[in-house]
């Protein structure tokens, strides 16, 4: 098992990363220089005007710490990292499951399957920790929605084909989506559906962001185990879009990344003036709100469950790491199907 390591979120502007001996050395401006071991890191992420140095660079490439950069307002932009790794025979079987629909459709069901039970015990947990304290116009909609993703779940029988798998993602997330404005507690945040490009309001913004970070996690580890991030099975392939770690990440945007949404701003602690309007309409965290995010999403990870299918007791860091090797086991055919993450 992949021992869970500290992602290094860098978001002043300005700083320098270098590296001195075993460790990453981080100066900001006149202030005294840092010194963070690479034993302890299992990735970077730099926001924004960051530097990095050549050395440091090659240095993470042979450790196998990957580089990411983002815009200083959350948007992707590049990574770097060391050889590709992996099994050529497992790659082989990924490609082939992509390239054949009916395996395609039964990994994707599957994943649609966590996806769907995962965002109905979100909306099921809201009306039995607050169903006493909601008042009718908002417990309604989420009751019918958690109802109808139950029907939406009788809809994916082991014989749907690949359209229908997406065609029943996206009607699961449509009416998902229809109720979540009602899980807000905080009446300043408005929620009107979801809109990814460009986020037009806060809770748009925040979700988009979370997501941006769980799909680098998810990514590393499909790249961990051997598998090609830009293959999927749900989504199709585009140039320059890690199609299987966004597969991967539906499993996770509901149970992980829209409930650490929903608490960051219903126990306030991100407020509307942890957002910015940018020329166009388009809204951004500030710098606080982003290291608030960041701080609330490493210890989230550092959290324990038990996995509900190999009974292993892990840090929720590491989910992302068993499904990807669930899924390589699946694709050597060493397990008959692709168990999906569903949480308890």
């Amino acid at each position: 098992m992949r021992r869970l390591g500290n992602t290094l979120y860098i978001t002043t502007q300005g700083t320098h990363l270098s590296k001195e001996g075993e460790c990453v050395r981080v100066a900001r401006g006149g202030a005294q220089p840092s010194q963070i071991p690479i034993h302890g890191v299992d990735g970077v992420i730099a926001f924004g005007r960051v530097s990095i140095s050549p050395p440091l660079l090659g240095f993470c490439a042979e450790r196998g710490v990957t580089v990411t950069w983002f815009s200083e307002h959350g948007r992707f932009l590049a990574r770097a990292e060391g050889p590709v790794s992996g099994n050529v025979l497992l790659r082989r079987a990924q490609y082939r499951a992509a390239d054949t629909p009916r395996h395609a459709a039964s990994i994707a069901r599957s994943i649609v399957i966590g996806k769907v039970v995962n965002q109905r015990a979100v909306l099921r947990r809201a009306l039995r920790d607050h169903g006493d304290t909601l008042p009718d116009a908002d417990r309604i909609p989420i009751d019918r929605a958690a109802d109808h993703l139950d029907r939406v779940l009788t809809g994916l029988g082991k014989d749907i084909n690949l359209d229908q798998v997406r065609g029943v993602e996206g009607d699961a997330a449509r009416v998902y989506f229809s109720a979540f404005p009602k899980l807000l507690r905080e009446p300043s945040f408005d929620f009107n559906g979801r809109v990814r490009r460009p986020p037009t309001d806060p809770v748009n913004a925040l979700l988009s962001f979370v997501y941006a970070l769980l799909t680098h996690d998810a990514r590393s580890a499909l790249e961990g185990v051997g598998l090609d991030p830009a293959v999927g099975l749900l989504h199709r392939d585009r140039p320059g879009r890690p199609s299987l770690a966004l597969d991967l990440v539906e499993e996770f945007r509901a149970w992980f990344a829209d409930r650490l949404v929903l608490t960051l701003i219903n126990r306030r602690q991100l407020s509307l003036g942890d957002f910015t309007k940018m020329d166009g309409g388009t809204i951004r965290l500030t710098d606080a709100g982003r290291r608030t995010v960041l701080i609330a999403f490493q210890d989230r990870k550092r959290e324990e469950l038990q996995h509900p299918f190999t009974g292993e007791r892990l840090l929720v860091g590491l989910l992302w790491h068993e499904q990807a090797r669930l899924l390589a086991a699946h694709l050597r055919g060493d397990l008959d199907g692709y168990p999906p993450f569903v949480a308890r």
